[in-house]
């Protein structure tokens, strides 16, 4: 993938993102599975299928986990996968690292707002994993969030 096809894969995960119901204490974030040949495999919106899924969480949900098209895959998510979670009994880090998915693109690391020290990029970075951050995208990632943000 391109520089350019990075920035417009995120902006339609920013789109996705637009979708969440918002929440008090939850992020609103949009995800795409894309893959190697640049077709979307799947995406994913927060509290799409229930209050608790996450975005990543649930774009992963709709492929099996052993679609050999993940190897190559990206996945894009507009904010930091999490590496800290209550509601599940895996983090949206740990599902990546469950898949062969070995690229992540992110707009926005997660503010200590909600979770202390968040080492989603730190942890996936350690497992082999390139991690590709689109700090130009951060403000629209972080502008659907404003409900959230002082």
């Amino acid at each position: 993938m391109t520089h350019a096809d990075d920035v417009t894969w995120m902006e339609r995960a920013v789109e996705l993102s637009r979708k969440c119901p918002p929440a008090e204490g939850a992020f609103s974030v949009g995800a795409i599975i894309v893959g190697a040949d640049g077709t979307e495999l799947a995406n994913g919106y927060s509290r799409e299928t229930d209050a608790q899924v996450h975005a990543e969480e649930s774009a992963l949900a709709k492929l099996p986990a052993d679609d050999p098209r993940l190897a190559g895959a990206t996945l894009y998510s507009t904010l930091e996968p999490c590496s800290e979670r209550k509601s599940r009994p895996l983090t949206c880090t740990q599902l990546i690292l469950r898949s062969p998915i070995r690229r992540v693109v992110i707009a926005w690391r997660e503010p200590s707002l909600l979770v202390a020290d968040c080492v989603g990029v730190e942890t996936l970075r350690a497992s082999a994993v390139e991690v590709v951050e689109l700090t130009a995208l951060a403000d629209q990632a972080s502008d659907v969030n404003s409900h959230l943000l002082p």
